[in-house]
């Protein structure tokens, strides 16, 4: 199963990375409902977050939560919002979603527009806060 994430792992399709270990990568929403929201993913190929392996389960909860520390630094926020709904592409991924109240959470809003940019400045901010946090 192929998908635009696993073209993503792949380096096929370009992503603004924030984060990547042998096993997950982090990297920004190009349809973001806010600034620094940000897709992690297994680089397993596998549909439904629930079928993953139990190890790999907890290691992109815990990837997810080193990351989610890294956007709270460097995007003014509350809280990090974790979402996974996981009908958009047919690969598990946690969606960390930059919130200072619950609408900013909302899927039924329109989608944010940044330039190529505006994304390569976010994804430098969220690299030098985990940086940071090392």
């Amino acid at each position: 199963m192929s998908t635009i994430f696993s073209k993503i792992i792949a380096g096929e399709i370009p992503a603004h990375v924030v984060a990547e270990s042998n096993d997950f990568l982090a990297f920004l929403d190009i349809s973001p409902l806010a600034e620094g929201h940000v897709l992690v993913i297994p680089k397993a190929e596998v549909d439904y977050i629930f079928d993953l392996e139990d190890d790999v389960y907890v290691g992109l909860q815990l990837f997810a939560k080193i990351v989610a520390k890294g956007v709270k630094k460097a995007i003014p926020c509350k809280k990090v919002g974790v979402v996974v709904i996981g009908l958009e592409v047919p690969h598990a991924h946690i969606h960390l979603i930059p919130v200072n109240n619950v609408d900013d959470i909302n899927f039924a809003r329109p989608k944010l527009s940044f330039t190529n940019e505006q994304l390569a400045e976010t994804a430098a901010k969220i690299k030098e806060a985990l940086r940071e946090e090392d």
